[in-house]
C-alpha cells in the first residue's frame, strides 16, 4: 500500500482508507511511512486499531542518510516517529546503503552504528538488508538478502 498521493508532486502524509479493512480482517499489512514523523502521523490514524493487532513495528536505519549519521540522531528520530504514530517500535532493521555504490565495506561499516542504535533504544536488530551479490555470509548475523529495484527519477 502506498500513500494516497503516491507518484504525484504533493507531499501530503496520508494512507488509503482501505488499510482499515485489511487490518480488521487480520491480514498482514506492510506500511512504509518514510523515515520521519510526517509519514508516521498518517500511521497514527490507525494506532488504536494496530495496537490491538500486536504489530511488529520496525525502525529502518541507514547510517548514510543525512539526518541519521550519528546513533543519537537515529534515536531522536525514532522518538519523533513513535510519538507521531502513537506506536512503539519493536525492532531495528539495518538498511544502510549508498545506492549503487553499496559494497561489502559499506555494509560492514554500518554494523557498529546499528549496534549502537540498538543499545541506545533497547531494541533488537532484526536483520541487516544486504543486496544480493554482496557475499557477507558468516561475516555478520541475520542477513536479509534483497533485490534493489528502486531507481531515482534522474537515473
Amino acid at each position: 500500500m502506498g500513500p494516497n498521493f503516491a507518484n504525484t508532486n504533493l507531499d501530503t502524509p496520508s494512507l488509503p482508507g482501505s488499510i482499515r479493512g485489511f487490518i480488521e480482517d487480520g491480514e498482514k499489512v506492510i506500511i512504509d511511512v518514510g523515515g520521519d514523523d510526517a509519514g508516521a502521523t498518517a500511521l497514527g490514524t490507525y494506532s488504536s486499531l494496530l495496537a490491538g493487532a500486536d504489530p511488529e513495528v520496525l525502525y529502518v536505519v541507514n547510517r548514510y542518510r543525512s539526518m541519521t549519521t550519528r546513533p543519537e540522531e537515529a534515536e531522536e528520530i525514532l522518538c519523533e516517529i513513535e510519538k507521531a504514530s502513537r506506536l512503539a517500535a519493536t525492532g531495528i532493521v539495518n538498511n544502510s546503503h549508498l545506492k549503487q555504490k553499496t559494497d561489502e565495506s559499506v555494509i560492514l561499516g554500518s554494523i557498529g552504528f546499528a549496534g549502537e542504535v540498538s543499545a541506545r533504544t533497547g531494541l533488537p536488530i532484526k536483520f541487516t538488508a544486504v543486496p544480493r551479490g554482496i557475499n557477507l555470509l558468516n561475516k555478520i548475523p541475520n542477513i536479509y538478502p534483497i533485490d534493489v529495484c528502486v531507481k531515482a527519477p534522474w537515473e
